[in-house]
């Protein structure tokens, strides 16, 4: 059993110093232009994600609701602000900064989230992505302000109020 046991701990010393110099010598690609460095980097990534969400996502009844006209418009003016240069809008095309992206940045004109539960959509404002370009915006939004996000874009880009479909008409700089 003893040499089982040594067999088991050399393994693990082993990898625990490949895995140190790889970080340590910069052996790990850290360009966003370099393609993943192993196969299950997207499976590992979006289940670590997912699971992440179903534990911490909001739950109803969400707060600042329910989602009202002036939610949406108020929502849809932060929208422009913070998010439309990487997920676009209506009256603009893909950003040179949502091209550059490691991880393809979901433009919204495309692929809507207006069919994830609301809770999952805040949970992605308020925490952002680890090691891709989505920032997390719990420190420079309040509570409010990304839940109005969320509920404008749960309102779904075909379904907006006349004042909020103004606003995504507009482009990123307007």
């Amino acid at each position: 059993m003893r040499p089982f046991l040594l067999g088991v701990l050399s393994v693990i010393v082993v990898l625990a110093v490949g895995g140190f110099a790889v970080v340590w010598f910069g052996w790990f690609p850290a360009a966003a232009d370099a393609p993943p460095p192993f196969p299950g980097e997207k499976w590992a990534a979006n289940r670590v994600v997912k699971e992440n969400i179903a534990r911490e996502e909001p739950q109803p009844p969400y707060p600042f609701g329910p989602s009202t006209d002036a939610l949406v418009l108020a929502g849809a003016k932060l929208y422009m602000t913070n998010c439309s240069v990487c997920h676009g809008s209506a009256g603009s095309k893909e950003s040179n900064v949502a091209k550059g992206q490691y991880v393809p940045t979901p433009q919204f004109t495309k692929h809507g989230v207006d069919d994830d539960p609301e809770g999952e959509t805040y949970w992605k404002i308020e925490h952002g992505y680890r090691m891709t370009g989505m920032p997390s915006f719990k420190g420079s939004l309040s509570e409010e302000q990304i839940w109005q996000i969320t509920y404008f874009l749960k309102r779904g880009m075909s379904n907006l109020p006349p004042a909020a479909d103004a606003v995504w008409h507009q482009t990123h700089g307007d």
